[in-house]
């Protein structure tokens, strides 16, 4: 088995991937567990911790995609540079002949120009090294393998890390179907952290789709571990993973789930898509934490009180142009007249199509979904009038 790191006291930096826009929240989910010299990178944070750390950020982390352990860094300005500082490295004490491995490249600069190509010159040579030795090389397994390798290039700077996590930690587990263009579980619960919900209110999606915004919006009320679905995770395959403490780990976050003392709603106008949220909400056996119905958006009545409301309506090529503006109006008169006392919030990619919405946002956050550059944006539904409310909290402050 790949023999990765020695004991649990043992500090090391960890390099924890994200979505871009979400470094300043995986930060703060981050410090939260007592990460040390914690900082954020572009769609990534760095941080010093043990093997404990690094088994309760791939468990717990809502914005983590993956956490990768740096092995080795070295300069390399062409291929055969690489296949030699690769070579050079005891490859026989990470993984044997019947084991399997995979290589994610990123490669960035001038020198290395193709990811794909410096994957092969690295996997070369590895197996050469096999060969030369024992005439058989381990074998690529791309989906499971018993160790994912991730090659890092920018400029002539090669980094070899181990990735912790195996398959993307996006995949949660509880979503076994999806409606057409799913969000990412990640971008949803990163969403639901950027709007400052506490678990304090009322949370509503009207437009659910598959279900991921309402049931991470759960998780994170109830406190259910990110990973809490998961049945596998890639340091379960390295030679010094410890069974006990990652039963520990994995006890005391599970010691924190709690009940939820406000509501959350989620409804969609499609039959098709409630019927998928239904599914992904009873796996994960939440269907009596989350109200979910068959209504358009204008037909529904919210619970008193207020709360959040995220609105992930159709973008990109999801919709004919022509429907696209009118969408964003009805949205907009539907906020203004039904959702009175909600911080309503919309992801977009369509700058265009947002000034159709008739209202001024609060607050705009640049997010990216996938290739798609989009913007969430809040919007405060007053009860009456801007002009009341503000009368109201001058009346407040004379008072005070």
């Amino acid at each position: 088995m790949p023999k990765i790191s020695k004991t649990v006291e043992d500090n090391y930096q960890l390099i924890t991937k994200t979505a871009a826009g979400l470094e300043d929240v995986l930060v703060d989910e981050i410090k939260a567990l007592g990460a040390k010299n914690v900082r954020p990178m572009h769609r990534a944070v760095i941080c010093e911790g043990n093997k404990e750390l690094m088994y309760r950020i791939n468990y717990e982390v809502r914005t983590a995609l993956k956490v990768l352990k740096p092995f080795k860094s070295f300069f390399a300005k062409n291929a055969d540079d690489l296949y030699k500082k690769v070579q050079e490295i005891n490859w026989f004490e990470l993984i044997r002949t019947d084991q399997t491995f995979c290589i994610d490249a990123v490669t960035s600069g001038r020198y290395f120009t193709h990811s794909q190509y410096a994957s092969l010159k690295m996997k070369d040579a590895i197996v050469d090294q096999f060969r030369e030795v024992y005439g058989i090389r381990p074998s690529i397994n791309t989906l499971n393998p018993d160790l994912r390798i991730n090659l890092h290039i920018r400029e002539d700077k090669v980094t070899i890390l181990f990735d912790s996590s195996g398959e993307s930690l996006h995949h949660r587990g509880y979503r076994k179907q999806v409606d057409k263009a799913p969000m990412n579980e990640v971008l949803a619960a990163g969403l639901i952290q950027l709007t400052g919900w506490k678990a304090d209110c009322n949370f509503l999606d009207c437009m659910c789709g598959s279900g991921t915004i309402p049931i991470e919006a759960a998780m994170y009320a109830m406190k259910i571990p990110a990973g809490y679905y998961r049945k596998e995770f890639g340091f379960m395959k390295w030679d010094d993973y410890d069974a006990e403490l990652w039963q520990r780990v994995k006890q005391e976050a599970d010691d924190k789930i709690c009940d939820f003392d406000y509501e959350i709603w989620a409804s969609d106008r499609s039959p098709k898509a409630v019927a998928i949220a239904e599914g992904n909400i009873n796996y994960a056996h939440l269907q009596r934490d989350i109200h979910l119905m068959k209504k358009d958006m204008n037909d529904l009545t919210p619970p008193e009180g207020g709360g959040i409301m995220i609105i992930n309506p159709p973008y990109g090529d999801r919709l004919e142009e022509d429907d696209i503006d009118e969408l964003y109006a009805e949205i907009g008169r539907t906020m203004k007249h039904n959702f009175q006392g909600f911080k309503c919030w919309l992801i977009t990619d369509d700058a265009v199509a947002l000034r159709h919405v008739g209202l001024k946002p609060s607050a705009k956050i640049p997010i990216w979904n996938g290739p798609l550059e989009c913007r969430f944006v809040c919007f405060d539904i007053f009860e009456g009038s801007l002009k009341d409310m503000k009368a109201r909290e001058v009346v407040g402050q004379a008072r005070g």
